[in-house]
């Protein structure tokens, strides 16, 4: 499905279970304003208009906001453990993980720069993570591993269990794409 059906559908969808034609919510470090009558989604920061990917992202959480988001499960998974994700490993390991490796390969503790700039806190997992809340209620674990003798430097992107309840496989590809593009 290309982008405008996809757009099209979840203005549609939300558009159902709605009257409300205004929101705001929050999505990494900005705030964005959702008009459904212009079917409009805009920065707030800079007051331009959301990416079509983005848009897609923040509509399909807003349908799952409106209709109850599912209490966090405390289980973190990693993405070849969510269900359905067979045949999209190596998109993933390439759009979320290697840009990861490639910023924070070197020097992985320069990631807690993001604290001060993303809704994120540090994590309690080997070598250095952090736990980013990528939309409320949605969790989003960074865990980067420094190179040894043996292995190169490696990272991984993990997801509370309860984010199978919110987006599917692609939206959690490109939510992830579009937090490593934004750390």
């Amino acid at each position: 499905m290309g982008y405008q059906a996809a757009k099209d559908k979840a203005w549609n969808d939300l558009g159902k279970l709605t009257s409300e034609k205004n929101f705001s919510l929050r999505f990494l470090a900005d705030e964005y304003s959702i008009d459904l009558e212009k079917k409009s989604v805009i920065s707030l920061s800079c007051n331009v208009p959301a990416k079509d990917f983005s848009v897609i992202i923040i509509l399909h959480y807003l349908i799952e906001q409106i209709k109850g988001l599912p209490v966090l499960a405390g289980v973190w998974l990693t993405f070849r453990e969510l269900a359905g994700v067979e045949g999209y490993a190596a998109a993933f390991r390439k759009r979320a993980i290697e840009p990861l490796i490639r910023k924070y390969g070197r020097n992985p503790e320069n990631i807690f720069s993001l604290l001060t700039r993303l809704p994120a806190r540090k994590a309690d997992f080997k070598d250095v993570s952090i736990i980013i809340e990528a939309f409320s209620g949605v969790p989003v674990l960074l865990k980067l591993f420094r190179s040894d003798e043996e292995f190169g430097s490696d990272a991984n992107i993990l997801f509370d269990k309860s984010i199978t309840s919110i987006f599917c496989t692609e939206d959690i590809i490109v939510l992830a794409q579009i937090i490593a593009g934004s750390v």
